[in-house]
């Protein structure tokens, strides 16, 4: 596997409060990468550096080998790196293939939407990822949470992204949707063609979706581990470790 992302040194302070202090992570060539930490660890702040919305303090971004300094999100998108939030960014009042190509519309050279082309093509992206839809014409407020998960992946995939960060996938969804938004992201782990960042707060969904954990605590990775090489049992016990240490310190 080649590595596609490295973090170095990565710091970042919002007036008093430190949210990362020293971040080193490394994302390879088609990995999943899951993100685990409590809340206020520093998860949702790292991923928008990566995503070009914060800027760090300290500490430098590599991509391919090649240090970058993203400067928007719209920078990051231009470089392969998008990000699929909890809230989604969907209209719901929009078609789902409005949605895949939400500004990101096609249009005819006289400046008027193409609609055709714009269905046929999120009719594709939709079938690649593996997805069942009632049609790309539906409103996206008919669609299920886990559908309406798998349409903004898509249309991150359809863009040509090579990075794919993902904040909170499987938040307040059911069994069933769970279960369908777990295997799209195995679909696009076997195909190999985008690297996934993933915050995630079920230990078990790590181990049935990620290749590799880290666990960040108040601000800093204190776990990086193959996930065949962890256990649920590790990371409780890590987790609650971690958790005494910071309250003894915050008595002290």
């Amino acid at each position: 596997m080649t590595e596609v992302l490295r973090v170095e040194g990565v710091a970042k302070r919002f007036g008093p409060v430190t949210a990362l202090r020293n971040i080193d992570l490394t994302l390879q060539h088609g990995e999943v990468l899951g993100l685990l930490g409590d809340n206020g660890a520093g998860k949702s702040t790292l991923i928008k550096i990566l995503s070009g919305y914060h800027k760090p303090d300290a500490g430098t971004i590599s991509l391919d080998g090649e240090p970058i300094e993203l400067t928007s999100v719209v920078h990051a998108r231009s470089l392969g790196i998008d990000t699929v939030y909890q809230d989604l960014a969907l209209v719901d009042e929009l078609s789902v293939f409005h949605n895949v190509f939400l500004n990101r519309e096609v249009v005819h050279p006289w400046r008027l939407l193409d609609n055709r082309a714009m269905k046929r093509r999120a009719r594709e992206a939709i079938e690649d990822i593996g997805v069942e839809i009632p049609s790309v014409n539906s409103p996206v407020a008919r669609l299920s949470g886990g559908q309406r998960q798998a349409i903004a992946i898509a249309r991150s995939v359809h863009s040509d992204a090579r990075i794919l960060l993902l904040d909170e996938p499987l938040a307040a969804m059911g069994v069933r949707e769970g279960a369908m938004l777990l295997d799209l992201i195995g679909r696009l782990r076997e195909a190999g063609e985008v690297s996934i960042i993933m915050i995630l707060h079920n230990y078990v969904h790590v181990f049935q979706a990620c290749d590799r954990l880290n666990l960040i605590s108040d601000g800093e990775i204190v776990l990086d581990k193959p996930t065949e090489d962890s256990s649920v049992e590790e990371l409780t016990e890590l987790v609650v470790k971690e958790l005494r240490n910071g309250r003894r310190h915050a008595r002290s």
